[in-house]
């Protein structure tokens, strides 16, 4: 025991003896009247022995004392002002429209007071896309809120929290194998043209990078969200390097308004999901080839009753990213909204995004629609040679807005995109089930020079599933998505898995072997290649904090 314990340990002594002493004379005299003489002569000698025993205790330490080189002991009233440190505080176990949820796993933005998944860029196609639902930055009820430097899941890295604000500092990134050799070297569209595949790859890259910085000012309630984006594949492209970013303030539960760079909500994979996907920043080919994309606007949303969420996005058009606002109409030509109901359990995992990897005890259910339309002109598309984003094509990869798109010598310099998606979803103990079926209608065309149709009309479906093989390291997955299009049927087949070495979302590792049959979707942030048929192989190795 070292010399403070020793002190601290016999100043207790006798302060309790001393105590005693105080206490026992007090006793007596309230006692002195019913007592005899006897009585009090006997308690008199047992008082006077007890304070003889009090000057032999307090000789002996003492004398320790002096053996031991100690300063002389504080007294009991003085080693209890000692300050003492709180154990660390754990953070507390929150809870999802009733559901408890570790902190790792929340995801809501219902501005509750509880941990919650900040937005991380959805790298699949642009630089900021499906962040999480917009975070709360309330910190959890009873934190020290002048801590700084921890590590707080969904948040990253809190650098600072203090009364007038938090900071909080993110990444998300991945190295990529990817091997597209065993595709056809060309195909034939619709039109009879013979095309060459863009560029058939066989490399390693780290193929992306975003740090991001997410936080609240002055007021839990309004939040900010900034980010740098790069991606290797693209070096030496125009958008290389983007930074963007939204603001946002949340009214209350059925009330968010963001305004800045933002995903449409026009299917699952755009609202708000990323990165809480199956196949690691890629979408299955019939929603990359259906859905809108980023643009520049404000949006509202909220929780409307328990498990009954909506959201609505008014913005410049259908894909901004890439595109200066110079080349714009004046006004808001896209609207795009999505509700969504997980009736059983009220919440369907982190984002509601794709997988099991919390392993839900009870059965969650999830079935949403979604709707966009979107007046959108030639000028407003985004150039080829910029990073990969959503455009307009018919069903063999032909971009609407192309030159020539149907061979006939006409283009079109505007239509009106409308799209509707259904979807549904269960989980339950690690396995994952779901499908979403998609209807789109291109129209009301201005057009120069003959073109064979007055409208376009594609439907298809993307369905996938997963398991949980081995809890928490080993999740096994199989999409399928089918178009059914006026100028092609193409299809696609994709086998993977991820892997979890550390038993915890932020790292893994995916696997994945995808068969395209005359894909309609590609680029250079993709697998996929435009016209591409055949076996493609990637392994990616995701961080993501």
């Amino acid at each position: 025991m070292s010399n403070n314990g020793r002190g601290l340990r016999l100043a207790w002594l006798k302060g309790s003896l001393s105590l005693a002493a105080l206490v026992f004379p007090w006793a007596t005299q309230a006692q002195e009247t019913a007592m005899s003489p006897e009585d009090r002569a006997a308690i008199q000698a047992e008082l006077r022995e007890l304070q003889q025993s009090r000057r032999e205790f307090d000789a002996r330490i003492e004398a320790l004392e002096r053996r031991l080189g100690m300063e002389e002991a504080a007294e009991p009233e003085a080693a209890a002002a000692i300050p003492v440190q709180p154990a660390a505080r754990q953070p507390e176990t929150a809870t999802v429209s009733g559901q408890p949820v570790s902190p790792a796993v929340t995801a809501s933005s219902d501005g509750k007071d509880y941990e919650t998944t900040f937005s991380t860029p959805d790298l699949a196609e642009a630089p900021i896309a499906d962040p999480a639902p917009p975070p709360t930055a309330v910190a959890v009820s009873g934190e020290d809120p002048s801590f700084g430097g921890r590590y707080i899941p969904g948040r990253g890295f809190v650098l600072v929290r203090g009364d007038e604000g938090e900071l909080g500092a993110g990444v998300f990134a991945y190295a990529r194998y990817l091997n597209q050799e065993n595709l056809n070297p060309t195909y034939v569209d619709a039109f009879g043209r013979t095309k060459e595949l863009a560029d058939i790859r066989e490399d390693i890259q780290f193929q992306k990078l975003s740090w991001n910085f997410k936080g609240w000012l002055f007021d839990p309630d309004f939040r900010y969200y900034f980010f740098f984006w790069t991606s290797n594949p693209q070096m030496g492209e125009g958008a290389q390097v983007v930074l963007g970013g939204y603001f946002q303030y949340h009214f209350n539960d059925a009330l968010t308004v963001t305004a800045g760079v933002m995903p449409l909500p026009t299917t699952r994979s755009t609202n708000y999901t990323f990165p809480n996907w199956l196949r690691n920043d890629n979408r299955v080919m019939a929603d990359e080839f259906f859905r809108g994309s980023y643009s520049t606007g404000i949006d509202a949303q909220g929780e409307i009753a328990r498990g009954l969420r909506y959201r609505v996005a008014l913005a410049n058009n259908l894909a901004q990213l890439g595109v200066s606002s110079q080349e714009l109409d004046a006004g808001f030509n896209t609207l795009s909204g999505a509700l969504w109901w997980m009736p059983t359990t009220g919440e369907f995992g982190p984002s509601a995004g794709m997988g099991d990897f919390e392993e839900h005890q009870q059965v969650a259910t999830l079935v949403g629609v979604h709707f966009t339309r979107s007046r959108e002109d030639a000028q407003g598309q985004p150039d080829l040679d910029d990073f990969e984003n959503s455009q307009i094509r018919l069903s063999d990869g032909t971009l609407l807005f192309s030159p020539d798109p149907f061979n006939t010598g006409g283009h079109i310099e505007k239509a009106t995109y409308q799209m509707l998606a259904l979807n549904a979803g269960v989980k339950f103990k690690g396995f994952h089930f779901e499908g979403e079926y998609y209807f789109r209608w291109v129209d009301d065309f201005v057009t120069v020079g003959p073109i064979p149709v007055t409208e376009l009309y594609d439907t298809g479906f993307s369905l996938q599933a997963s398991a949980m093989a081995i809890s928490k390291v080993l999740q096994p997955y199989v999409t399928y998505s089918k178009i059914f299009g006026e100028y092609g049927d193409p299809w696609e087949l994709a086998l993977g898995a991820n892997i979890y070495p550390f038993n915890r979302k932020e790292t893994r590792f995916n696997i994945q072997a995808l068969k395209l049959n005359g894909s309609p979707v590609g680029g250079s942030s993709l697998p996929s290649q435009v016209g591409g048929t055949g076996w493609v192989f990637s392994g990616d190795w995701i961080v993501n904090f």
